[in-house]
């Protein structure tokens, strides 16, 4: 086995596939559709492993992500960032070939887009449903009718139904706290098939995000689903209440630089280059920017903290432990470092080494 001597992103494929399949059960006992988020992984590897369990949608956060999985003959593809007219090109390449959804939340941008677009493609409508960050608000029904006018009218856009994220879950740390939010969301999101049905009788609601998607239950109503995160899950959602430690598929392994005794902290070649600054709060009020683990080859034991990563500059990251753990430290070790955003750790790193050994590319 050929050791590690740089930053690596180490991914166990067992436990991800065991996500996938989770997950993908989760979802079919709703009775609704699975078109999961492959922003997470990013990987034309990785994404057969969800062909396995029956995939065959899928949903991406950028249109060259969408040209990526295109290429490697996903033909049905939803883009979930909101499209405006500066996409057109891009639209009209990608469905040429596959069929592709966009999402939309402006009356101009319809307009635009209609007189832009040379091919078909189908059209969410992005509603907030209490995240604030994009969408129209899912209250707002004189500017939504106002919308769906207009998409009544193209010839292009074809109108498919609702589309929201739920990612104010992310700041919960509970089950009950998931609940609070996903229970309001959920009833002003089903109040728009109440209220628009007879106009639009197969509209279709599609909702995502990982926490509510892993623990929530009762998605009456909705259609589609869009979880992402889930595929590797994180030291974030195991603070959430979304997963276990030992259902995080990814830690970086990190070579010791340093050990300062003194301080009972050490050094590694990891920092924000390779784990972003994305950071978390524990319990005690202090920051943690990822849960030092274990090794064993390429293999980790999550349930053997050694420490916590408590600062990161560019390529250095300080940790610190115990004093029992700190003789057992030395410059040349490899510990493992369970990031707290795996999205962003993967999308820095931009290749896996699984656990058997294999190296796993990424869209570049």
């Amino acid at each position: 086995m050929s050791p590690i001597f740089e930053p690596t992103l180490l991914l166990n494929e067992s436990v991800c596939k065991a996500n996938i399949k989770r997950m993908a059960e989760r979802v079919k006992g709703w009775n609704g559709d699975f078109r999961p988020h492959f922003k997470t992984h990013q990987s034309a590897r990785i994404a057969e492993w969800f062909r396995e369990q029956g995939i065959e949608r899928i949903t991406v956060s950028s249109f060259k992500m969408a040209r990526y999985f295109a290429q490697n003959a996903w033909k049905d593809i939803t883009v979930a960032i909101t499209a405006t007219q500066i996409d057109a090109a891009s639209i009209n390449t990608l469905a040429a070939k596959i069929n592709l959804n966009i999402v939309v939340e402006e009356e101009q941008t319809i307009m635009a887009l209609e007189r832009g677009l040379q091919h078909p493609v189908g059209v969410f409508v992005k509603v907030d449903t209490g995240y604030h960050r994009t969408g129209v608000d899912a209250d707002d029904l004189i500017k939504i009718k106002k919308m769906l006018s207009g998409l009544r009218e193209t010839k292009k856009l074809i109108f498919i139904g609702f589309l929201t994220h739920a990612g104010n879950t992310y700041g919960t740390r509970n089950k009950v706290q998931i609940s609070e939010i996903v229970e309001p969301a959920l009833q002003k999101f089903l109040a728009l098939k109440t209220f628009l049905k007879d106009h639009f009788p197969l509209m279709q609601l599609s909702w995502g995000d990982t926490p509510s998607c892993s623990v929530y239950s009762d998605f009456y109503g909705v259609d589609e689903f869009r979880p992402g995160n889930f595929v590797f899950y994180d030291c974030m959602q195991v603070q959430i209440g979304a997963c276990q430690l030992s259902d995080i598929a990814v830690c970086l392994a990190a070579p010791v630089i340093a050990v300062h005794p003194q301080r009972n902290e050490i050094v590694v070649h990891a920092g924000a280059v390779h784990l972003s600054k994305e950071g978390l709060e524990l319990a005690d009020g202090s920051t943690t920017y990822g849960s030092v683990v274990k090794l064993n080859g390429r293999d980790w034991d999550s349930e053997q903290v050694l420490g916590q990563v408590r600062s990161l500059s560019q390529e250095h990251g300080i940790i610190s432990v115990s004093k029992q753990v700190m003789p057992t430290l030395k410059p040349g070790d490899v510990v493992g470092v369970l990031p707290v955003h795996s999205c962003l750790t993967a999308n820095l790193m931009k290749q896996f080494l699984s656990t058997d050994g294999n190296f796993i590319e990424m869209m570049k």
